[in-house]
C-alpha cells in the first residue's frame, strides 16, 4: 500500500478480492456503448477490462461508460493503447479506477506505468482529475484516495521482458504482472502457438518471478476449466471473454437447447484479446 495522508473509506474491489485470496474476473468491453457497460458491471465481474488498445473505445466513450457505472459493483480499469504519463492521465482524469500497460518490456517502463498513476511526490500523475473527482467515491479526498486505490497493471508481452522480468516484478507500486500470451508468443517466434514449449518456459519465468516478488499475476482465460487449471499455477485474476464474446455464446448455447443449429461462425476462438 503506497503512503497518503488520509484513511480512505473505500478499497478498490480489485485489490481488496486479491489481498483476500480470492480470484479476479474481468470481461472484455471492445463495443463504444455505455449501455453494455452498465449492464456488464452489475453481472457478477470485478471489473470491465475497456480495451482502447484493440477496440475504437474512444475516451470520450470511456467517460460515459464512467458516468453509466458509477456506483456499480464492477470497477472500470482501461487498457490504454501504450505505455506513457498522458495516456495514463487522460483515462484516470476520466474516472478509471486503474490502467492496463501494454509492452512494459522493461524496467523503465514499470516504472513509467506506476509514475503515471501517483501523484507527487509519490509519482508523476499532473493534478486535474475534473470528472474523476465527481464520480470517484470519496469526492471530498480523491487525490489521496486515489493514490491508495488506482490499480496498476503491466502487460508482459514480449521476449525482452522475459529477461528482465525480476526486475519488472520488483518494481515498488506495480500492484500486478499479466502475461498476453498471444503477442509473448508471436515475441518468441511461435505466431500465437499457446502450446508450445518455448512459451510455457517463458511463462513459468513469468510466474516464478512473480511469486517471488509478491506480485499477483494474471493471464486470459476462456472456459472455466482453464480458471481452475491456472489457478493451481499461481495466477490471480483473469481476463476473461469479451462481451460479443459472451453473446455468441448464449446465443450458441440457447439455440442448441432450443433444437436450432446455430449458424457457424466466421472468428474461431472465444472472443477474447490477448
Amino acid at each position: 500500500m503506497h503512503p497518503y495522508k488520509m484513511t480512505p473509506r473505500i478499497v478498490n474491489p480489485v485489490r481488496r478480492r486479491l489481498a483476500a485470496g480470492e480470484p479476479v474476473f474481468a470481461i472484455t468491453i471492445t463495443v463504444p456503448s455505455a449501455e453494455i457497460a452498465a449492464q456488464a458491471a452489475q453481472l457478477g465481474f470485478d471489473f470491465l477490462w475497456v480495451e482502447m488498445e484493440h477496440s475504437p473505445i474512444t475516451l470520450e466513450t470511456l467517460r460515459t461508460m464512467v458516468l453509466a457505472t458509477r456506483g456499480a459493483p464492477a470497477a472500470v480499469i482501461a487498457r490504454v493503447p501504450v505505455n506513457e504519463l498522458w495516456t495514463a492521465k487522460r483515462v484516470l482524469d476520466a474516472g478509471a479506477h486503474g490502467v492496463i500497460f501494454p509492452f512494459t518490456s522493461t524496467p523503465e517502463l514499470a516504472r513509467q506505468a506506476v509514475d503515471a498513476c501517483r501523484y507527487p511526490p509519490l509519482g508523476r500523475r499532473g493534478s486535474g482529475p475534473g470528472l474523476a473527482s465527481l464520480t470517484w467515491p470519496e469526492t471530498d479526498g480523491y487525490h489521496d484516495s486515489a493514490d491508495a486505490n488506482v490499480f496498476v497493471i503491466a502487460i508482459v508481452e514480449e521476449a525482452r521482458a522475459v529477461e528482465k522480468i525480476d526486475e519488472i516484478a520488483a518494481t515498488p507500486g506495480l500492484d500486478a504482472l499479466f502475461i498476453g500470451t498471444s503477442d509473448l508468443s508471436f515475441s518468441l517466434g511461435l505466431r500465437g502457438r499457446q502450446n508450445d514449449p518455448l512459451l510455457s518456459e517463458a511463462i513459468a519465468k513469468i510466474a516464478a518471478a512473480a511469486e517471488r516478488n509478491k506480485v499477483p499475476l494474471g493471464r486470459p482465460a476462456s472456459t472455466p476449466a482453464q480458471v481452475a487449471e491456472w489457478r493451481k499455477q499461481g495466477f490471480a485474476f483473469f481476463q476473461l471473454t469479451t462481451e460479443l464474446g459472451f453473446l455468441r455464446a448464449g446465443a450458441r448455447d440457447f439455440l442448441t437447447a432450443a433444437g436450432r443449429a446455430p449458424s457457424a461462425t466466421p472468428q474461431k476462438g472465444s472472443g477474447a484479446l490477448y
